[in-house]
């Protein structure tokens, strides 16, 4: 018997290839991904779309990076659809948390030591201070581990897209609004070192919702399934719980 689905939202470009089978979590439920339309992500449209065209009643959702602004949305739009929602290194752009350059810089530098951080920690400086743009130089940070499997994923991610314009038809207040309508169980999972959806931005959303559990994976970056496979699916698949009969 196939596992329960789960509905995974992509950040990025929309493209799941990065996304991978979630560190082995498609043990424990089948992953599910909206239709991939060029030029912009995933809605909460969509998401509505696939749930009718799987003909669930509710749903198990799961939102990455800026994928999870579109669930989140979709959430406080349709609080009774949602059975659980997993947020991984979740964009906080939907519920309107800021997070400035200051958490952004004394977040990577607790990577000081590495050989990587001199170019990379110059050109976060430099992009948050709004006179650089030199991406490919910030990469590492986006990583708990700056090995060949980072290397490789980033260049697949790289190569994947740019990232188009997010979906803002609905404002962080009514967003807001709309979660504490929201009963079911919330994972919030922040990696330890991710300067993109840092863990004090992260616990901030946990504090918008009423049945919110939020963690930190020690060493991860924003991609917590690559840094450490097994700690990530025990915690996704206990937060999930056991597929039903």
């Amino acid at each position: 018997m196939q596992p329960e689905p789960l509905l995974c939202v992509p950040g990025g470009a929309g493209d799941p290839a990065y996304l991978g089978d979630l560190g082995g979590l498609s043990a424990h439920r089948t992953l599910v991904f909206p239709e991939r339309r060029p030029a912009r992500p995933a809605t909460p449209d969509d998401i509505e779309t696939l749930r009718i065209r799987l003909g669930l009643d509710r749903i198990a959702l799961l939102g990455h990076s800026a994928g999870a602004n579109a669930a989140v949305r979709y959430a406080a739009r349709h609080p009774r659809r949602v059975e659980r929602l997993a947020l991984v290194a979740p964009s906080t752009r939907a519920v309107g948390i800021d997070i400035s350059a200051g958490t952004r810089l004394a977040l990577a530098r607790r990577r000081a030591a590495e050989p990587w951080f001199p170019a990379a920690f110059a050109a976060l400086e430099a992009i948050n201070a709004g006179t650089g743009a030199d991406w490919e130089a910030v990469a590492p940070f986006r990583y708990g581990r700056w090995d060949a499997a980072a290397r490789r994923h980033h260049a697949a991610s790289v190569a994947a897209g740019a990232v188009p314009a997010a979906d803002d038809a609905d404002t962080p207040a009514a967003t807001r609004a709309g979660l504490r309508a929201l009963s079911a169980p919330v994972l919030l999972l922040a990696g330890e070192f991710d300067v993109n959806s840092p863990p004090s931005a992260v616990e901030e959303c946990a504090g918008l919702v009423p049945d919110a559990t939020f963690r930190v994976q020690p060493g991860a970056g924003h991609y917590p399934w690559l840094d450490d496979p097994a700690r990530f699916v025990a915690t996704l698949a206990g937060f999930l719980g056991p597929c039903r009969a």
